[in-house]
């Protein structure tokens, strides 16, 4: 079949008309270009390069020490960036808590801790290297916002480090006062953030914390705070948290454990739950979002399946590199406390000296374990072994409250209660 062959005119003509749409194609491209480049991250672009991300996902499997590793490169790389420097403090701190045997959230769930007498004993060297790099990211944000007032990014930083500092001395140290000031510092830039980019979800954070804790205060306080201006809603409170773990970047993960912890507090355990188990099944490996997912199904009240999560955590714990540096001494007491609630007396005895007998574990949770095994011996009238435990427990460090509740049961038996 013959088919034509375009002419030369018909050759020119097609030539004329990509030529003419040659500058509206320019135009159109060159726009999309700038849109792109003009785009608003909401958010540092260090936060969006892989080697943060990838040291993120080591930090949230615990892998604290090569997360550490990883955060301290991208530091020297980035030295006026404060943001570099907060993902160094972020991880110092979250490891001695770890190490600590802090980060288990029933120690959270209720308001008990507040009247802790325990002791935490953080190394010299730990505690002030914390101390100059919440310094060096407040300084680096602060010249930031000297340069440029309305850098959301430097609001965002500074609030992070005092945010970060404030919880490392409420949760170490019992600095209530001092930690209150830095929160609201923390609350007060991530709303300056906010108010300069509103879609500055990471910001939400601070402020989602500050809301709940506050409308979570006894009334008479929350009226004192309320003369400075400072309100509080734990709905608005629990959005906000909602919306930055919906699209935060830097601490969408820190902002779902909040929402868990703070749902978890006030009874709504099926949300929580929901929650908790959504990080487990996305970092399966991190021993610690399977441990509270274990406590919130036996806080839930359903015990059986709690003692079921417990055992898989310690059957997985089994396999040579499943978890990284598990402290299964909390697992070992979630499970002792939840076969204790199903009147498996003997059982829970057993299970408190499995925590108390950890290598790692830390001195407060031994002598807490050892309190609670004596009164599991006693109940089961096995008194020489009670005494054993109480006098393990009042020897001394750990919490004083434990140590005189030991000295108690040595004069008399617990009857439970």
């Amino acid at each position: 079949m013959y088919t034509a062959r375009p002419t030369f005119s018909a050759i020119a003509l097609r030539l004329s008309c990509l030529c003419t749409l040659l500058p509206v194609l320019a135009i159109v491209l060159g726009a999309q270009i700038a849109c792109a480049q003009n785009k608003v991250l909401h958010t540092d672009p260090l936060n969006l390069t892989p080697e943060v991300r990838e040291a993120h996902v080591l930090f949230y499997n615990l892998d604290y020490d090569n997360a550490l590793s990883r955060f301290e490169a991208i530091e020297r790389a980035h030295p006026q960036n404060p943001m570099a420097t907060n993902y160094v403090l972020f991880t110092i701190i979250f490891r001695e808590l770890y190490h600590q045997d802090l980060l288990d959230t029933t120690y959270y769930a209720h308001d008990s801790f507040l009247t802790s007498k325990r002791n935490v004993d953080v190394p010299k060297a730990t505690r002030d290297r914390i101390e100059q790099l919440t310094d060096h990211a407040i300084d680096l944000a602060d010249q930031q916002l000297k340069t440029n007032p309305n850098d959301a990014n430097a609001y965002f930083a500074r609030g992070y480090a005092r945010g970060m500092h404030a919880a490392f001395i409420t949760l170490v140290d019992h600095s209530f006062i001092s930690a209150a000031h830095q929160g609201l510092s923390s609350r007060s830039d991530s709303e300056d953030a906010l108010r300069i980019d509103p879609d500055y979800a990471d910001a939400k954070m601070a402020v989602g914390i500050q809301q709940f804790a506050v409308a979570s205060l006894p009334r008479f306080l929350r009226i004192m705070l309320g003369v400075t201006g400072v309100t509080g809603s734990k709905e608005k409170g629990l959005n906000l948290l909602r919306d930055c773990a919906a699209h935060g970047i830097v601490n969408p993960v820190e902002c779902r454990t909040a929402l868990s912890l703070f749902l978890r507090h006030d009874g709504r355990y099926p949300e929580a739950l929901a929650v908790e188990r959504g990080l487990a099944q996305e970092y399966p490996h991190d021993y610690l979002f399977r441990l509270e997912e274990a406590n919130l199904t036996k806080d839930k009240g359903d015990g059986p399946g709690a003692i079921a999560t417990y055992q898989r955590i310690l059957q997985d714990a089994q396999n040579p590199g499943y978890f990284i540096d598990a402290r299964l001494q909390m697992t070992y007491f979630g499970l002792a406390d939840t076969l204790r609630g199903q009147n498996r007396t003997a059982e829970a005895a057993q299970n408190y000296l499995n925590a108390a007998a950890q290598p790692k574990c830390s001195d407060w949770l031994k002598r807490r374990a050892q309190l609670n095994a004596g009164q599991m011996f006693d109940l089961l009238h096995q008194r020489d072994k009670a005494i054993q435990q109480y006098k393990e427990a009042a020897s001394g460090g750990g919490d004083q409250s434990q140590v005189d509740l030991a000295r108690k049961y040595l004069k008399t038996p617990y009857k439970g209660i």
